[in-house]
């Protein structure tokens, strides 16, 4: 790799072009239907940003000035608000690099990396709540529900390991262990449920001794795997103590090879999780096959079955549960055999969902720690936001927000002082600019074993409310206000959607709003957006997906100067809600603000009109490095409209008028609310899956490649289509009606040529709309180069020059490219000559090359940092670079500069080429 001394903010700006400015070089004619990945400007690629070139592939590269700790966020690049790509990651864990031929765009204004919507490249800038890390303060404390889940069961616990063969999952070059801890009521009769934890993407490896863990699969040589899959025995033992079979399942292997997967892992973490479940499966038919560690366990009953997955593990676990249902493609899938378990529901911690696809028939609980420092745009909000009318919305689907915890002190193999193998605090506390909600010591932030044991209670309310169907626990999770008190001193809020809630107001849906605004969740128009960027935070709502722009993702915006401002929701066609107790809306303000109030009204289709009461709503605690932006669920009964005699069969509209003098709310949704949670049946859907062909540009002409998209299942639906335009990375969009056997028409042109350039990818993405569910959510048809790349020569233009004038070289190609082509050389001594030094040329040049002008004289290749760069534009054959020269009054010998052409390896390539600088007379 190229070291992160050069970057092209530092070498772009020495370089000339027949005596231009690069800026002026690189805006030369291109050939027709190319648009090279280029800067903005000649000084766009910030520091730490490079170009490189390996074997003929050109690279954008990214070197961070610290180790980014492996998490389970995707590491995107970004420009100009548009997803590049994800780079690969190299092995130092500072260095990423993304091959141009995967980049989405051709413009790289304003780079950012980003993991989760949070800039890895950058220090958090001066305007951060600078208040005293006290001055946050955590929500009321809630009435304590009915019962508490998290209070240990009357079961003694047994505890012990099974180590299976390694499996071959598709996609993955190493096996994949099969190892479980076990932990399980002892003394149980019968069969008992069972509860399969999934861990998420953390380092694989670590060598004991040293703080520098890795991501290699399998460990090398006196390095140990790092037993991630154990860090939830305080959650087994409390399950275990309660009735339930638990198992926590090792996926170290996926973890090391899917830096490159199109989906991250979720396929192949699915395959894992429902390999394990069949070994199950046999053991309860077949005791005594079991390993030890299982016929020391009561036998478990696969028709209840609960799956549990942190960070890249729930998305795991989510996909496991859809392709339980519904069957993934053959080729993809590393399980073939029957399905004999029933998935009762999921628990989904800190999770990622990079296909926003959940499984809308199956119950979940989303755990989203306020103060995640890995998944901090917390898009694990989706799991309930996605599933908004899917399906029947006969299951429950809550989203758990808990003040104050991080992502990884749910597992204690991820925490300091508790892990075998280094762990850090992954939301990073910075000692001169203290987080007010976040940093430790602060009365919002939790402690781990605080943070561990809130987990576990919400844990044990989704076994006990999905699995062993205790609907007084419903009350802890669906937004009712209650709270479990072993979770204490956490601050847990929760809302819901699905379960008895009936007919919904939805801003994705056809509707028209008045003294509002209908806003987006995610769109660059700030007009459109539904929260501003200087908001000082940001919403799990609005979570970033792929597309720059999505299309039905909305919501209502309300802001106000005066109280009466009434804002309006008028759907498509009346509601119906004559059966429902309350009507529940899901509305959020500002961070850190309180006492917003809201008259809550709905008028019929006749036009009568029902105030149903006022409802308050405070702002969570939040800073500029929070997803802070949640809705609390509040509710309003309907008997103020009975009594006014509404034909609540046919409620037209719903009116929102705040009564406070000024300040902003968004309204998620509304829904026709009563208590219960029905029995959840599994609707027959069909599924897509997009695929991706791999294609040679060919020599001539123009060929039309249809991406491959699956469908699979029972009945039909509709599904948005993305389409990304290769050069822009803009999408298209478009409504498609999907039936199992039927086609779905997305075809891509190729056109072919003799000129070297990058391989071309046309990307389709796919999200669930109605009655649909989603499995592989990305493909296409990636256009392969494949004509070689040009023989790069450097030759001397005036390469023997008088002091005052430049020495030049020119770069040439043995044939013109369609894409740009780089040549790095570097400064070397010439023995035995006296060397060009910083006193000998321009000045300028010498701030543009190195940033500084050293003191006293220092010959050229002693220089730090030096590096010149040199790109052949597109099309164009040859560039030329040079080394300006000044003249100065003192007599002096002839002196030499040389320059090495190099690889991104820094090692030599060519002979070294000698500059020649006379004394003028």
């Amino acid at each position: 790799m190229i070291r992160a001394r050069r970057v092209w903010a530092t070498a772009i700006a020495v370089l000339t072009v027949a005596g231009v400015s690069p800026a002026v070089a690189y805006a030369q004619p291109q050939p027709p239907h190319v648009t090279p990945v280029t800067a903005a400007n000649d000084d766009d690629l910030p520091p730490g940003w490079q170009i490189t070139n390996t074997e003929g592939e050109q690279a954008l590269e990214w070197r961070s000035p610290r180790p980014v700790p492996v998490g389970d966020a995707r590491v995107e690049f970004h420009a100009d608000g548009k997803l590049v790509g994800v780079p690969e990651p190299e092995k130092d864990g500072r260095t990423f690099r993304l091959p141009l031929s995967d980049a989405r765009t051709s413009d790289l204004a304003d780079l950012q990396v980003l993991a989760s919507g949070r800039r890895l490249d950058q220090k958090a800038d001066g305007a951060r709540d600078r208040r005293s890390p006290s001055a946050a303060k955590p929500p009321a404390k809630l009435p304590a529900g009915s019962v508490d889940p998290g209070k240990p069961g009357t079961y003694r616990t047994v505890t012990g390991e099974y180590a299976l063969d390694s499996i071959r999952l598709p996609g993955l070059s190493a096996p994949v262990e099969m190892r479980g801890v076990v932990v399980a009521p002892k003394d149980a009769k019968g069969k008992r449920p069972v509860a399969l934890f999934l861990h998420g993407r953390h380092s694989t490896c670590y060598v004991p001794g040293s703080d520098q863990p890795d991501i290699d699969w399998p460990c090398a040589k006196g390095a140990k795997p790092i037993p991630s899959h154990r860090g939830y025995l305080r959650d087994q033992e409390l399950l275990a103590s309660q009735g339930y079979v638990t198992v926590s399942i090792s996926a170290n292997g996926i973890n090391g090879q899917d830096g490159n997967i199109e989906d991250a892992g979720a396929q192949a973490r699915s395959s894992l999780v429902r390999t394990h479940l069949a070994r199950w499966a046999d053991w309860a038919a077949k005791p005594a096959t079991a390993p030890a560690a299982v016929r020391k366990a009561p036998k478990a009953d696969l028709s209840r079955v609960l799956l549990v997955g942190h960070s890249r593990g729930g998305e795991g676990v989510n996909r496991a549960a859809m392709d339980s249902l519904y069957p993934p493609p053959p080729a993809q899938d590393g399980y073939r055999g029957a399905v004999r378990w029933h998935i009762r529901g999921t628990v989904l911690i800190g999770p990622t969902i990079f296909g926003q696809n959940p499984v809308p028939d199956v119950p979940s609980l989303t755990i989203l720690p306020g103060c995640d420092g890995d998944v901090s745009d917390l898009q694990g909000q989706v799991y309930a936001d996605g599933t908004r009318g899917i399906s029947t919305g006969k299951a429950l689907h809550s989203a758990v927000y808990m003040v104050g915890a991080n992502h990884n002190y749910f597992n204690s193999e991820w925490t300091p002082g508790q892990a075998q193998a280094p762990a850090n605090d992954d939301f990073g506390h910075d000692p001169e600019q203290p987080d007010p909600v976040c940093s430790p010591g602060t009365a919002t932030r939790l402690t781990a074993d605080q943070q561990h044991k809130a987990g576990a209670t919400y844990i044990a309310a989704a076994a006990r409310l999905f699995v062993a169907g205790d609907d007084r626990v419903r009350e802890l999770v669906d937004g009712s206000g209650r709270r479990a008190p072993s979770a204490d001193p956490a601050r847990v809020l929760t809302h819901a959607v699905g379960a008895n809630r009936g007919a919904g107001f939805l801003p994705d849906s056809s509707v028209k709003v008045t003294g509002g605004r209908l806003c987006s969740a995610i769109d660059p128009d700030p007009k459109t957006a539904c929260l501003d960027s200087a908001a000082g935070g940001s919403s799990p709502h609005f979570a970033y997906w792929q597309p720059e722009r999505e299309t039905g993702r909305r919501a209502v915006a309300m802001r106000w100067t005066a109280p009466g401002s009434a804002v309006t929701v008028r759907p498509e066609k009346p509601l119906s809600v004559k059966d429902a107790k309350s009507l529940a809306l899901r509305v959020f303000v500002p961070q850190n603000s309180t006492g917003t109030q809201l008259d809550v009204s709905v008028t019929d289709a006749t036009g009568k009109r029902a105030n149903l009461g006022r409802v308050q709503v405070d702002g969570l605690p939040g800073s500029d490095r929070t997803a802070s932006y949640w809705a609390r669920e509040v509710r309003v009964p309907l008997t103020a409209a009975t009594r006014a005699g509404l034909d609540l069969r046919r409620v037209a509209s719903l009116e929102l008028t705040p009564r406070t003098r000024s300040g902003q709310a968004w309204l998620m949704d509304a829904w026709a609310w009563s208590p219960g949670t029905p029995a959840v049946k599994e609707a027959s859907l069909p599924r897509v899956d997009i695929g991706r062909l791999q294609v040679k540009e060919g020599d001539s002409g123009v060929r039309t490649y249809k991406v491959p998209v699956r469908v699979s299942g029972k009945g039909s639906g509709t599904v948005r289509l993305y389409v990304l335009d290769p050069v822009t990375g803009k999408a298209k969009d478009r409504l498609v009606t999907v039936r199992p056997g039927g086609s779905v028409d997305v075809t891509v042109q190729v056109k072919g040529n003799k000129r070297y350039a990058w391989d071309v990818s046309h990307d389709v993405l796919v999200k669930a709309v109605r009655r649909t569910v989603v499995g592989s959510h990305a493909g296409g048809v990636t256009a392969e180069n494949d004509d070689p790349m040009p023989e790069i020569t450097v030759k001397p233009v005036a390469d023997k020059v008088t002091e005052g004038q430049p020495m030049k070289w020119q770069v040439s190609l043995s044939a013109p490219a369609d894409v740009d082509i780089s040549k790095t050389l570097a400064f070397v001594p010439v023995p035995g000559r006296s060397e060009l030094s910083t006193k000998d040329v321009d000045r300028q040049w010498l701030l543009d090359l190195i940033g500084h002008v050293p003191d006293g004289e220092v010959p050229l290749s002693q220089l730090e940092y030096a590096y010149l760069w040199v790109s052949v534009p597109a099309g164009k054959t040859s560039a030329e670079v040079l080394v300006p020269t000044v003249r100065d009054q003192v007599a002096e010998p002839t002196e030499y500069v040389g320059l090495q052409s190099i690889d991104d390896e820094d090692k030599p390539e060519g002979p070294v080429l000698t500059g020649t600088v006379l004394n003028a007379p």
